[in-house]
């Protein structure tokens, strides 16, 4: 099957699967194939797919578009490059890396070794690095003035924080809540965070909402109206990295990631509020965010698809 014909194929089951037209460019690296989806939309005669893996086709494409069409050209970049006689994208194909970058930025030397087949753009090619922190935070809905609801909201984002250590493949040893109230709203303002090292590296919900939960007790102070709460994970270790102790325990044992690894599958499946918690059931919920003009999810939710009737 040619490429050409392997797009055409993406098009169509697309199409069905969610009714929705897309184009489809191919090429031997990001900025060539960019290059070929915008031929793909421009030119109909395309029927919404080009190939430009040969090199031919990349050369005469280029030579129609401007060089402000190339995936990273801005106008501003694109008047420089007019005033030095490259106005169109075979012009920059052409014009000597070294020179490009002397005049502008490595940014645009890899662009031009991009146009000639060269892929330069790492971020699009690797495996994205481990996180180094995670945060979880939302602003409330309605200012939180009782404890009870605060340590339902703090533990609601341990939950989601942890769901994402796990997902990370990675337990934390340092964990951090804070709290604070709107600046613009209130005459007094009140803003405070403290973090605590965990007694063992863990990815366990239930040891880091006990904890959250034990710090925001501490960060509490009465009589404030507080608009905002969140929690940090860092200091992040490999699961089974510790050295293993005889008189203490030094990560979660295997029962514990199995009953986290059971709740996630659950979730995943049944919806992420399947299985909670006792302290994030709370009577007053007016501390979630507001989602009245939250957007349809058009792509993503069949009860959100809109209903043509005719």
């Amino acid at each position: 099957m040619s490429y050409e014909d392997f797009g055409h194929q993406i098009k169509s089951v697309v199409k069905q699967w969610t009714g929705l037209p897309i184009c489809v460019g191919v090429a031997p690296s990001p900025t060539l194939a960019k290059l070929a989806n915008h031929g793909a939309k421009k030119y109909p005669a395309t029927r919404g797919v080009v190939d430009l893996t040969d090199r031919d086709r990349q050369r005469r494409l280029l030579k129609l578009v401007s060089a402000s069409e190339i995936w990273g050209i801005g106008s501003k970049l694109s008047k420089r490059l007019a005033d030095l006689g490259i106005e169109t994208g075979l012009h920059l194909a052409d014009a000597n890396p070294k020179w490009i970058r002397k005049h502008f930025s490595v940014v645009v030397e890899r662009t031009v070794r991009e146009l000639n087949g060269v892929p330069c753009h790492d971020d699009l090619l690797e495996v994205a690095p481990a996180k180094k922190q995670i945060l979880c935070s939302k602003s409330f809905g309605s200012p939180v003035t009782d404890l009870d609801s605060m340590l339902s909201a703090v533990s609601h984002h341990a939950t989601r924080a942890t769901e994402k250590l796990r997902k990370e493949n990675r337990e934390c040893g340092y964990l951090a809540t804070f709290m604070s109230t709107s600046r613009y709203r209130s005459s007094e303002h009140y803003a405070n965070q403290r973090g605590i090292a965990l007694p063992y590296p863990t990815a366990d919900t239930r040891e880091i909402c006990k904890q959250a939960v034990t710090l925001a007790r501490a960060l509490w102070r009465d009589g404030f109206k507080y608009n905002k709460a969140g929690i940090v994970l860092s200091d992040f270790r490999v699961p089974g990295a510790c050295q293993s102790d005889f008189f203490s325990r030094i990560e979660d044992d295997k029962r514990d990631q199995e009953l986290m690894r059971t709740l996630d599958k659950i979730n995943s499946i049944a919806g992420k509020n399947t299985v909670r918690f006792g302290r994030q059931i709370h009577k007053n919920t007016d501390w979630q965010m507001r989602r009245e003009n939250l957007s349809p999810a058009y792509t993503t939710r069949w009860s959100d698809i809109p209903i043509v009737r005719t």
